[in-house]
């Protein structure tokens, strides 16, 4: 029964625990590599440039001189890499 329950662990870590952490490791180098210049869509849906970068915020240009402050942590890369296939 101890055995079951110890496979029943090791099951549940490499299908549900290892992959949350390697996607959150993986969002986490993203948005550290974003860079002025780069298209991003943000978690809200907002879609722009990023025209300048600031600490833990950067300015996105959404229009002709429109700007908004986020925090980086509003980057969605799931919707920035669909973004940008879709632009190519």
């Amino acid at each position: 029964m101890l055995v079951m329950l110890g496979l029943m662990f090791v099951i549940m870590y490499f299908f549900m625990i290892r992959p949350q952490q390697k996607k959150a490791k993986d969002q986490k180098k993203f948005i550290d590599d974003v860079k002025r210049g780069d298209y991003v869509v943000t978690i809200g849906g907002a879609h722009g440039r990023v025209a300048e970068l600031e600490g833990e915020t950067f300015i996105l240009e959404v229009e002709k001189g429109g700007r908004i402050r986020f925090s980086k942590s509003a980057i969605s890369m799931e919707s920035t890499k669909a973004a940008e296939k879709k632009e190519s």
